[in-house]
């Protein structure tokens, strides 16, 4: 790894070039020895085959193209390897030698979406967003990470549903270059990441308070972030976010989920004033419920067990929990929210 700009492609001694990016071509088990002794010793040694994309300047250490260290490998299995010994940019080298020199991995990984696939496929949600200043606060789309608690949630948000008991969610978010605009400045990348947070399950306006982060993603100026995490059965809220506020840029988020997710960008911050308002009345208390969990319930089967959801009803709109399997002692963790023209009305909470 470089620490400085005078580091950056500097070459060391093993031939290795320090802050580059090397391609990982091939990873196999050898097996070493001659004859019949290499499959009745059976000794295998864990092998990685880098590239450096130059095509040029190789690793010259131990198991190196032309290193004495391949006299222990039968030819018939050098030839499976694909072993050359020319300066193409090609080597092998051990896992052991290669966690002692490498220091950071950038895992591709190919999601398949196709509708014609007989392997797992994902729904995949893709939205163009960006980081953009204003002074006024209600504008403003460039507020940092959550260090920045003021600010926060000024960012972009944007809305999904796991409509499972739990899902696997991938989630990446990739900023638009900046080395095709050098007059922005040297083209470097911004910092950036994001968090997710489990919201109520009928939220459709923009979040202004915290609410329970459930997942975030590292933050690195690198040109996409990627997180994998489980989510039970709800509605989140992601943030994308700049590591410092007040930088812009513009980005891509994808969102892959076993069935739809319905997501979508939250750019309402309340309900809108329309000309129905004056004659309807408009929103005058917003409130919030939290149904935690319930005891003591009745059974409803003959083997001594229950179903139970629970419904919160406020002004003719409601919101249902999903169904707790078997139980008479069941953990909601749901919330509604309710923007109420009426506060007198009572809210009901039937499970």
């Amino acid at each position: 790894q470089a620490t400085s700009a005078a580091d950056m492609e500097a070459r060391l001694a093993c031939g290795l070039v320090k802050g580059h990016a090397y391609a990982v071509t091939d990873v196999r088990k050898v097996r070493l020895g001659h004859g019949l002794l290499s499959f009745f010793k059976s000794e295998k040694l864990d092998m990685i085959r880098m590239r450096n994309p130059w095509g040029e300047r190789e690793w010259n250490g131990p198991w190196s193209d032309t290193s004495e260290e391949w006299q222990k490998v039968s030819k018939s299995e050098r030839e499976k390897m694909g072993m050359t010994v020319e300066d193409d940019g090609e080597f092998w080298m051990t896992f052991e030698d290669f966690c002692k020199y490498f220091t950071d991995i950038i895992k591709c990984r190919l999601i398949n979406t196709s509708y014609l696939s007989i392997h797992k496929t994902w729904e995949e949600a893709v939205l163009h967003g960006a980081w953009t200043r204003s002074s006024d606060p209600l504008k403003n789309r460039s507020g940092g990470c959550i260090n920045h608690k003021d600010t926060f949630l000024q960012n972009p948000q944007y809305v999904f549903d796991v409509k499972k008991a739990e899902d696997e969610v991938l989630i990446s978010i990739q900023q638009k270059p900046k080395r095709t605009s050098r007059k922005e400045g040297k083209g470097e990348n911004l910092a950036i990441g994001f968090d997710i947070h489990k919201v109520e399950l009928n939220r459709s306006y923009r979040m202004h308070t915290l609410q329970q982060k459930v997942a975030s993603s590292i933050y690195i100026n690198s040109r996409s972030v990627f997180l994998r995490t489980d989510l039970k059965e709800g509605r989140y809220v992601i943030i994308p976010t700049t590591f410092d506020p007040g930088h812009e840029g513009e980005f891509l988020l994808r969102v892959f989920t076993d069935v739809p997710s319905d997501c979508r960008e939250l750019t309402l911050d309340e309900p809108p004033h329309t000309c129905w308002s004056g004659m309807c009345g408009y929103p005058q208390v917003v409130s919030q419920i939290h149904v935690l969990a319930a005891a003591g319930l009745k059974n409803q089967d003959s083997q001594g067990g229950a179903d139970p959801y629970v419904i919160i009803k406020c002004e003719g709109q409601k919101v249902r929990s999903p169904v707790q399997k078997n139980t008479v002692s069941p953990e909601f963790d749901v919330k509604g929210l309710f923007y109420r023209k009426k506060p007198g009305q009572p809210i009901i909470v039937q499970v």
